[in-house]
């Protein structure tokens, strides 16, 4: 059945810009489909249209690094797939009721609404800092408690679905003949409790829990089985079925949630309906921080707001972009200071012209290679290399042309989008070097010259040379720069 906000969706002329001259007729983009292993050439459902939905944030903290590129890697895939003429409807999920939300609220004697609604604020603007256009539906998972009751009910007469001794409704793995699919897991290799919670009430270790029986204190809802709560797998298969069907074309998500989460989601969907569930599934890399893996049992565990307040939220969006989605994510700071230098490269080659983006004219031998880049699953970190060739040639030729070429490719995957004297002057550096602070140096050294204190003024030229900011005077004062 389509429901209302799906008419909506598919119904909604608002579309981005359209960057190309118009939608290749021979297109072969190829993304790696987990579930076959291998690229394939991308051919969606309806010609021209598609639909998506990434598995998006639990609202019980501020958004973390691997949140950041989870918004920014699917946010570049939605950016080009509309800028080559499809007609994208892009949903990206928000679980509001969880263990963890429930567990967090009573930590903060609040309630679960408030909590969430502050964290859903809180995600909104480092979405936003961080360039990622809003999906076309953001849809909570206590918005689809219906949806999700009445897949159950479809599981439990299919005979897919239990009711436990404990009063939980439990998903009966070993009778979908295909779990594992995804993941390429095999449930007799894999130990028991791996990932699972093992109780007494279920029929087997990895049966997962579809309806939880209410306890105490907790937020509950009416069902066939008695008050409780959705689990956390049912939440998405019921979400991606009210708004893009039982079968739509892509399905992304970070890497960990490919077993058992999206596992978990293809049983569910596939059990209840008997057809496909999704064609293609996407998976970015895990985020690491100096070569291990990001935790909070680590203590090296950054969160999206700590890094915007060291670094210019579009270093950040370049420092994920300039890595392949797949390809695992290595955070530091030495590589987010190389993003500055790069991005600052970029932006220094369009210094001397003022030009926007303009539709592509894809004959061009870089828009072709850029064009390449993108549709071999969206390799941006060659597509980025196409973006540093033109901004050499900007720099050796000075052609007008070329720099607004430059802006137009950039513009595709959200890059460049401010004018060069606004990005040089507002971007942090990690050495806490604020517009503010340099601006105070620099009033430092026009007050030492004014005074004829050379000395002093090549002591703070230096100073920031160090730091990695340089000074140009000119006729009109002096600008800066980071180097």
């Amino acid at each position: 059945m389509i429901t209302g906000c799906r008419r909506r969706l598919e119904n909604d002329d608002r579309r981005r810009p359209n960057l190309c001259a118009s939608a290749s007729e021979t297109r072969m983009l190829k993304i790696y489909n987990t579930l076959k292993r291998e690229k394939q050439e991308f051919k969606p459902l309806v010609p021209g249209q598609v639909r998506m939905y990434v598995c998006g944030m639990t609202v019980y903290d501020f958004c973390h690094l691997g949140h950041a590129r989870v918004m920014v890697v699917f946010d570049m895939a939605t950016r080009w797939l509309r800028g080559d003429g499809y007609a994208v409807t892009y949903v990206r999920n928000i679980t509001d009721i969880d263990d963890k939300i429930i567990k967090r609220a009573a930590e903060n004697k609040e309630p679960i609404d408030v909590l969430t609604a502050r964290f859903i604020a809180a995600m909104d603007e480092d979405a936003a800092a961080l360039g990622v256009i809003k999906p076309d539906a953001e849809p909570r998972a206590t918005q689809y408690i219906a949806q999700m009751q009445e897949i159950i009910g479809q599981l439990q007469q299919k005979a897919l679905a239990y009711v436990a001794p404990d009063g939980d409704v439990n998903y009966s793995v070993r009778d979908f003949p295909g779990y594992g699919k995804l993941s390429g897991k095999s449930l007799d290799d894999l130990n028991a409790g791996e990932r699972v919670e093992v109780t007494q009430a279920k029929h087997d270790p990895f049966d997962f829990v579809l309806w939880k029986r209410a306890k105490p204190g907790e937020p509950s809802w009416s069902s066939p089985w008695g008050e409780g709560r959705p689990g956390w797998h049912i939440e998405c298969s019921a979400m991606a079925g009210a708004l893009l069907g039982e079968h739509f074309d892509i399905h992304g998500g970070g890497q960990d949630l490919q077993f058992p989460h999206h596992e978990n989601e293809i049983a569910q969907s596939e059990g209840a309906h008997g057809g496909t569930f999704v064609n293609y599934w996407m998976h970015n890399g895990f985020v690491r921080v100096d070569n291990e893996k990001m935790s909070k049992s680590l203590g090296n565990f950054f969160t999206v707001r700590e890094i915007l307040a060291r670094y210019d939220a579009e270093v950040v969006r370049f420092f994920i972009l300039r890595a392949h989605y797949r390809s695992p994510l290595n955070y530091s700071d030495q590589h987010l200071d190389d993003a500055r230098q790069g991005l600052t490269r970029l932006y220094t080659a369009l210094k001397a012209h003022t030009v926007d983006a303009a539709p592509v004219d894809w004959n061009l031998p870089q828009a072709v290679r850029f064009r390449e880049c993108m549709e071999d699953d969206f390799n941006t970190p060659e597509a980025v290399a196409v973006l540093f060739d033109l901004a050499n040639e900007v720099n050796r030729s000075g052609e007008r042309d070329t720099a607004v070429l430059l802006k137009s490719l950039a513009a595709i995957v959200g890059l460049l989008q401010r004018s060069p004297d606004e990005f040089l002057k507002a971007a942090p550096a990690a050495d806490d070097w604020t517009s503010e602070r340099v601006q105070a140096e620099i009033d430092a050294r026009v007050t030492a010259k004014k005074s004829k204190n050379y000395a002093e003024a090549d002591r703070i030229r230096n100073a920031l040379l160090d730091a990695g900011i340089v000074l140009e005077d000119t006729a009109k004062g002096t600008t800066w720069r980071r180097a």
